[in-house]
């Protein structure tokens, strides 16, 4: 999400395909303006490459499958983008293998904590998206029904009209709402402060739609706002209190939540997260600390925190039928072509389709919000994984890096 609650390839504010994917939003505005923070001590480069030296030590030590994944990883550390990374890697045997490189702390040179927590952005999509089709399945929701008929007179003005899209629509982004993450205030402005949804839905309903409802496809963080604000006029209830009680809690997720009103901190073990310096975001390093902020502007479509053992956890219960029945969980998979995305990935209803280098495909979502990137699939086979860096990448060659970290991590256990 930085500025952006979107799961694909972030690219810097300036170039063609930067103003396409800020539709992605988990980077939306994604580094607007200058953080004007103080950089990260002269000592923290020499803990990142100390760091960096024991975990090539530890996977020395490691054999098979281990050593590919945690050579992928300290790749991504020495590549300079990243301060630190962690990973859990479930493997069709059941067991699951922890990871991590570099520093968990740049001002302390402390160790990334195993399965340690961070936010996870945009992979709250999913969460909203498995609520949501709960719901149709309890009959509470129609999903080609428009959205009018939930929420009356909300969508209207500069040429948006909830009479005239569906439920659907807005869980695979088909909508053709305005992506209101392109609109915040720089990050540097917004970083503490507090927004209600429907100030951010506002912001998108102030721009005309991108494209009629059903003839294109872009990333927008409107429709998942809209889609929070339809679940809790359906349910009477938030939109966080349905996510924790019917996924969260039901599965055991006790790493996973949804910060509450005001809450800056991330709870518990947590590498820091950091972002540039630099007004562009596409020079000097990832140094500036941005771990404390208000992630109120993510809402529905990004706010949640969670770990790398939980994510996964989720993807498999999703995956094994134990959300959805398997009528929704195929609606859920049916994906359409999604431009922006990397080559072989599609989108369905707040679930990505992901080509694997090794054949097949996984499914997942993943999430950037400033200071975290995240990227995670599950087969259909059992293999699982979650990769997380502690910065969002200067540009498309270092998302590049982290989707092959993924792809590594889960064809490595094939």
């Amino acid at each position: 999400m930085s500025h952006s609650t979107a799961p694909s390839r972030p690219v810097r504010p300036g170039s063609a395909r930067r103003r396409r994917l800020l539709a992605l939003a988990t980077a939306a505005a994604v580094a607007l303006g200058a953080l004007g923070l103080a950089a990260a001590p002269a000592g923290a480069d020499a803990a990142r490459r100390s760091s960096s030296a024991d975990a090539d030590a530890d996977a020395a030590q490691r054999s098979g499958p281990a050593d590919t994944v945690q050579a992928g990883l300290n790749g991504l550390v020495r590549s300079g983008e990243f301060p630190g990374v962690l990973a859990a890697v479930r493997g069709r045997d059941g067991r699951t293998r922890d990871y991590t490189a570099g520093v968990g702390n740049l001002e302390t040179g402390a160790k990334v904590p195993v399965n340690g927590r961070v936010r996870i952005g945009s992979n709250t999509k999913t969460f909203v998206a498995v609520v949501v089709l709960q719901l149709a399945d309890e009959g509470r929701i129609d999903l080609d029904a428009p959205v009018e008929k939930y929420l009356p007179g909300l969508v209207r003005g500069n040429g948006n009209d909830g009479r005239k899209f569906t439920t659907r629509q807005m869980l695979q982004h088909t909508a053709g709402l305005a992506n209101y993450t392109q609109y915040l205030p720089p990050f540097s402005e917004a970083q503490h402060t507090y927004f209600e949804p429907r100030e951010l839905l506002d912001m998108g309903l102030a721009h005309k739609p991108v494209f009629a409802p059903g003839k294109s496809w872009q990333y927008s963080n409107t429709g998942y706002v809209l889609l929070g604000l339809l679940v809790q006029k359906v349910t009477g209830r938030p939109i966080s209190e349905e996510v924790t009680n019917r996924i969260i809690k039901p599965l055991g997720l006790r790493d996973t939540y949804w910060p509450g009103v005001g809450e800056q901190t991330i709870r518990g073990a947590h590498p820091h997260g950091y972002s540039s310096k630099e007004p562009d975001g596409r020079t000097g390093k990832n140094d500036v600390d941005v771990t404390e902020m208000d992630p109120s502007w993510g809402w529905a479509a990004g706010q949640l925190v969670g770990t790398p053992r939980d994510v996964n956890r989720f993807l498999g219960a999703l995956l094994d039928g134990r959300l959805l029945k398997p009528a929704l969980l195929e609606q859920m998979k049916q994906t359409v072509e999604a431009p922006g995305f990397p080559d072989g990935w599609s989108y369905g209803l707040g679930l990505m389709k992901i080509k694997l280098s090794c054949g097949g495909y996984a499914w997942g979502h993943g999430g950037d919000i400033h200071g975290y990137e995240t990227r995670n699939g599950v087969t259909e086979d059992g293999r699982s994984a979650t990769v997380a860096v502690t910065a969002l990448p200067f540009a498309e060659a270092g998302a590049d890096q982290v989707n092959a970290a993924l792809d590594t991590a889960l064809c490595a256990q094939k």
